[in-house]
């Protein structure tokens, strides 16, 4: 099957043949034609796949028709749960809509209010938008929604997770009842599954990839830790070891997010640091470079891993165990893309029992265990059955033979001394408690601090 065989308006696939795009992936090919025929729509596919144009190329055929009602509001709507994934929306549309000379908006939280009231004070075909900034903007009537067609909610088991389904609903009973609604969700379990039955009416529902069949691009791994330091032992060797092109080290707080990448950049690794707290601007640029291939190694927090789609991405890296399990999916989808082949790597304790445990559950697989020749844990945590019994360890050790240090005892430091607690990992993950010492300070760039401190 083909472009041309999906009744694609000839200016997109026009655009379509420039973008040098010729087949539909199973997510388009199964959802174009649902939405060009007017179905509200479910749909669930693996990260990866062409989701975002499976939504985005059926709402730029609908902008090919006059809308009758004059006026300045959108005619397609698309909610996402972060900037980068409203960023990623608002490219493919413009790529897309080209000769369409489709009209795209992008409003999401971070950018200042006078250029999005500038933005919005034009016509707008498309609006791609975060839902909470969208909300605010709605309830000081600043957003006419009165032509509006097509809602669109990408990632909506996230936003489920991050709390917005309230403003989503909010969101909903302000638009035109007779419109097309499209959701796309990891997973239509549970809670989400109610909420699409009170937002979309009599859906056409399409799943390309049960949980189990994803990632098998992916190559996944699992690294025992002893401590922070050989936790960092592990990322230096990893990050300089041939097929590494770019990585995405996760880590789980925007603090340590900092600290890492300063590390990292004073090791020579061209890295920068992406999360919640820096400015829509840096963020931009810190993605920008990272397609450019300026930055090699990302360190993230979990408001990157949805929304990042850089094809030169090799390697995924768990700095730190995300907290919920589909978190963990979406971590590594972000190597493996496009037909490509990725590694993920994870690093975890015998602390982290219970959410490896938790991840297996939800990929329905094992992680495959790993060992550095040199680099090897000196009592490598055990592995949990799902029954959370432990199956190595001699009788009366204590679970994962312990490679943490009682605290008080402090590391050895790089000259061989010992210090209190007070090694390059207590640091970067936040465990320093120096009253002199404030926050850490963020930068509104991209490139990291330089230390003269080494990372190793």
């Amino acid at each position: 099957m083909s472009f041309e065989n999906l009744n694609l308006h000839p200016a997109i696939l026009r655009a379509l043949t420039e973008a040098g795009y010729s087949t539909p992936t199973p997510i388009q090919a199964q959802a174009i034609p649902e939405v060009l025929e007017g179905h509200d729509l479910m749909a669930s596919a693996q990260t990866g796949t062409g989701k975002t144009a499976a939504f985005t190329l059926p709402a730029l055929n609908l902008l090919a028709t006059p809308h009758p009602a004059k006026s300045r509001g959108p005619r397609i709507l698309v909610l996402t749960p972060t900037r980068e994934l409203a960023a990623q929306v608002n490219e493919a549309a413009r790529k897309y809509g080209k000769f369409l000379r489709a009209r795209t908006v992008s409003i999401v939280g971070g950018m200042p209010y006078p250029l999005q009231n500038k933005l919005l004070s034009q016509p707008i075909d498309i609006l791609v938008a975060t839902p909470g900034r969208l909300l605010d903007h709605m309830e000081r009537g600043r957003i006419d929604m009165s032509r509006l067609q097509m809602l669109i909610l990408d990632e909506a088991d996230r936003m489920l997770d991050m709390g917005f389904m309230p403003d989503i609903e909010r969101i909903s009973s302000a638009l035109p009842s007779e419109r097309q609604t499209l959701m796309f969700s990891a997973t239509f379990e549970g809670q989400i599954a109610n909420i699409a039955k009170t937002l979309l009416k009599t859906p056409k529902v399409i799943q390309i990839a049960a949980q189990k069949e994803k990632h098998a691009n992916i190559e996944q791994k699992l690294l025992f830790v002893d401590d922070m330091a050989h936790k960092n032992k592990l990322l230096e060797h990893l990050l300089i070891a041939p097929g590494v092109n770019q990585a995405i080290v996760f880590t789980s707080t925007k603090r340590h997010a900092d600290l890492l990448a300063e590390d990292l950049y004073a090791a020579g690794h061209k890295s920068a640091a992406l999360h919640g707290d820096m400015t829509q601007g840096a963020r931009n640029r810190t993605l920008t470079k990272l397609r450019h291939g300026d930055v090699r190694v990302l360190v993230a927090t979990d408001v990157a891993a949805r929304g990042i789609d850089v094809q030169g991405i090799t390697h995924v890296i768990n700095y730190d165990l995300p907290k919920f399990a589909e978190d963990y999916v979406h971590r590594i989808g972000r190597t493996g893309r496009a037909g490509n082949t990725g590694v993920a790597l994870s690093f975890a304790s015998h602390m982290d029992r219970h959410q490896l445990r938790k991840i297996e559950q939800y990929t329905g697989q094992r992680l495959e265990i790993s060992v550095i020749e040199g680099l090897e844990p000196k009592r490598p945590a055990p592995r949990m059955d799902h029954n959370d019994k432990p199956r190595s360890g001699r009788p009366g050790q204590r679970p994962g033979g312990g490679g943490y240090k009682p605290r008080g005892q402090g590391y050895a430091s790089r000259d061989g001394n010992r210090s209190e607690g007070r090694s390059f990992g207590d640091r970067a993950a936040g465990s320093r408690t120096d009253a002199n010492r404030g926050p850490a300070k963020r930068q509104d760039s991209d490139r990291p601090a330089r230390r003269s401190r080494s990372f190793a």
